[in-house]
């Protein structure tokens, strides 16, 4: 008896993936009989074809799990991943670095150093992680020429 068809047909007008497609062993026959989707739908009604229920995953344990991550809870250091530095300490780094070098640009060009121009392009080079300190950045800057002294 072929019933794929049926099957077919049957998931179309549950709407749903013909693996959730159950028929009643006991009425193959009748199943087999039906040819058009008016037949089908009679058999959906009487019972003999039903859709299967969902078996999917519970969010229950996820839920309390986010739960607790908003208290501040599994955040030790046996759950960290990545450097040591990959967090919060990384964003101090860097603006302990940051803040002397964009203080430093703007002293320079304030007292007619550097013209706005050079500022503007030192100041997206430090912003781009181009200079590690200060010391680096006046290193760069004698030997590109760029003070006015």
């Amino acid at each position: 008896m072929e019933i794929k068809n049926r099957k077919r047909m049957a998931a179309k007008i549950l709407k749903c993936g013909v693996e959730k497609i159950w028929i009643d062993p006991d009425e193959l026959e009748d199943v087999s009989k039906a040819i058009t989707k008016a037949d089908i739908r009679k058999l959906i009604n009487r019972g003999i074809i039903k859709k299967r229920g969902s078996n999917s995953q519970s969010r229950g344990r996820a839920r309390k799990i986010l739960k607790q991550k908003k208290l501040g809870r599994r955040k030790g250091r046996g759950r960290r991943k990545g450097k040591k530095m990959a967090k919060t300490t990384k964003k101090r780094k860097w603006i302990k670095t940051i803040r002397p070098l964009r203080k430093t640009l703007k002293e320079l060009r304030d007292t007619g150093e550097i013209t706005r121009g050079q500022y503007r392009t030192l100041y997206l080079m430090a912003k781009g992680g181009r200079f590690k300190s200060r010391s680096h950045l006046k290193l760069y800057m004698k030997k590109e020429n760029i003070l006015k002294k």
